[in-house]
């Protein structure tokens, strides 16, 4: 049960870095309008996660161009976020697969 919460959770949080790459607000329970489709959610997702990528990598080629506004520590901090958001998407990807291969094996 709780590896249950655990993915509502972690679909949570990719629904919310997918509204703020969007520049909206997360959407709440009772907000009136529509929801988008779970194949929006995943690309805001997806499209979230390289995004935060992109930036590291700047930011790192920034520091090993002698940038002096960039320390060391910016780096790592930003490197890390990417990679914690990296893991995060794998993980929903291989529920989402394990998901599908338990459906496509049910008898009708």
């Amino acid at each position: 049960m709780s590896e249950h919460v655990d993915i509502q959770q972690v679909l949570g949080q990719l629904r919310s870095l997918a509204t703020q790459a969007r520049g909206q607000e997360p959407l709440q329970k009772g907000d009136a309008g529509t929801v988008p489709d779970f194949g929006q959610i995943l690309k805001g997702a997806l499209e979230a996660v390289n995004e935060r990528q992109q930036a590291a990598k700047e930011l790192r080629q920034r520091f090993q161009a002698g940038d002096g506004e960039v320390s060391l520590t910016d780096v790592m901090i930003e490197m890390q976020k990417a990679r914690v958001a990296f893991q995060a998407m794998v993980t929903v990807r291989d529920k989402l697969v394990a998901a599908y291969r338990e459906i496509m094996s049910m008898q009708v």
